[in-house]
Order: structure tokens, then C-alpha cells, then sequence
């Protein structure tokens, strides 16, 4: 197994088992906002401000990245360039983005969303303030030293989040994104069966969580982009999901 998936396989088990269904922040409720009710509250009319789909109309649906870049994000990003699909990337710093700069300049370059999933993978919800500003600003620092834009969205490691975290992302102006389908691609190398727990969970405004360290996410992804189009989805980044509509600093989106 490679070194990030051995670094990170414990955390997100334990997350699996302890958050089953979404229960997020340390097992405790956290207060969301889906993509129809940002859409929904911006200016009647108003055009949708990424390229040409407006998920108003569209079946929409968002393919999101974690923990990368890694080995194989440069296989995954020629797939979504054959396959014309945007993605969002939540990465993270440590032993990634400093290992691995020119991917995360082609990430951008090929017109992807990249966003942080902090510095070192540590949940935020158990460490003190100044280190959560630290996990939350270098990567932030290291992506616009590298892209020339600073993120705009986190997403916390295991999905852990609190109040005291949507103050601190406040202040970095970041919003925070969680998901609505996990492949649990840290459990299997199985491509076939990440394929199928994608496509089992899949509605309108989805946002799908996968993997890029993990064996078998990459093998998968070619066949669950051809099943969604099948079934009328549109894939786009989150912003393109909530335009209008723009996140907000401090919130916390979900489907």
C-alpha cells in the first residue's frame, strides 16, 4: 500500500465507524445548506456565472477529490480531460501539494476547483485554535503561490467541524463542503465496487467524495462518469453546483 494510503487509512476508518450515514462534527449535527437553497436565494433571473450549464435547469451532479494530489492524480486528470468533466479538489498539503506542485498547477490550468483538506490531516475539531489556522492557511498559502488564486472552499478531514471551525473559516475566508456520497474507497481496491456504491447513492446536486490516493478510485472513475451521463447528469465543480449562488465564508454545503 502506498505511504499516503497507510498514513491516512486509520483516520478515515475510524471516521467510517464513528459518523456512519453522514452524522458529521465529531458525531454531532451540524447545520448545512444544499445547493438548491443557495441557488435559490440569488437574484431571481440572474445568470449562472461558471461556463454554460446552470444546475437550475441541468441535472447536476459534483465529482469531488480528496487528500490528493498523489502518484495517480496525473492518470485521473488525463481521464476527466478525455471525458470533458470538472472536478473539485480538496488537498492536502503535507507530503502532496509540496510533493507534487505541477500537478496542482495543471489542476487549475485544466479549469478544476482546487480547495484545501488542510495541511496535515488533523481533525480540527480536536486541536487548539492556532493550529487550526495554521492546518487551514498553508495550504491556502502554498495553492495561490502556485495557482495564483487563493481556495475559497475546505473541506475537514473526516467531515469534523464545529462551530468553534466555521469561526476560524470565517475568518480565512473559507466555506466549508461536505459530501452526499462516499465510495468508502478507503475499504476496497475493487474498482467495480466503487463504481457501484457511487452510482447506488447518485441524485440531482450530489456531491460525490472519492479518493485519488487509493488503488482502486482512478480505475473507477471512467465508468462512473459514462453510467452518470447515461442517466442525464451533468458534472460540475461545487461553485458551478451553487451558482448563482456563491458559497459564503463560515457555512458549511451539503446536498
Amino acid at each position: 500500500m502506498r505511504e499516503s494510503a497507510r498514513r491516512l487509512r486509520p483516520a478515515v476508518l475510524a471516521s467510517a465507524a464513528a459518523c456512519l450515514a453522514f452524522t458529521l462534527a465529531g458525531c454531532a449535527q451540524v447545520d448545512t445548506t444544499a445547493p438548491s437553497a443557495v441557488r435559490a436565494a440569488a437574484t431571481k433571473g440572474a445568470p449562472a456565472k461558471f461556463g454554460t450549464v446552470d444546475c437550475r435547469q441541468s441535472k447536476c451532479i459534483a465529482l469531488t477529490f480528496d487528500a490528493g494530489p498523489s502518484e495517480n492524480s496525473a492518470k485521473l486528470l488525463d481521464i476527466l480531460k478525455e471525458k470533458k468533466v470538472p472536478a473539485t479538489f480538496f488537498l492536502l498539503g503535507k507530503n502532496h501539494i509540496e510533493k507534487h506542485p505541477q500537478l496542482v498547477k495543471r489542476m487549475a490550468a485544466e479549469g478544476h476547483e482546487v480547495a484545501s483538506h488542510t495541511w496535515n490531516h488533523k481533525i480540527l475539531t480536536r486541536i487548539p485554535d492556532a493550529q487550526i489556522r495554521d492546518e487551514l492557511k498553508r495550504p491556502d498559502d502554498a495553492i495561490e503561490r502556485l495557482t495564483g488564486r487563493k481556495p475559497t472552499l475546505m473541506r475537514p478531514p473526516q467531515g469534523r467541524t464545529n462551530a468553534n471551525v466555521h469561526k476560524i473559516a470565517k475568518e480565512q475566508g473559507l466555506a466549508e463542503v461536505l459530501w452526499s456520497v462516499t465510495a468508502k474507497d478507503y475499504t476496497t481496491t475493487d474498482s467495480a465496487l466503487i463504481k457501484k456504491r457511487v452510482l447506488d447513492q447518485s441524485s440531482r446536486d450530489g456531491i460525490i467524495l472519492l479518493h485519488d490516493i487509493y488503488a482502486g478510485t482512478v480505475p473507477a472513475v471512467p465508468g462512473i462518469i459514462d453510467a452518470l451521463k447515461e442517466r442525464g447528469y451533468v458534472f460540475v465543480t461545487v461553485p458551478q453546483l451553487l451558482a448563482p449562488g456563491k458559497a459564503e465564508p463560515g457555512k458549511v454545503y451539503r446536498p
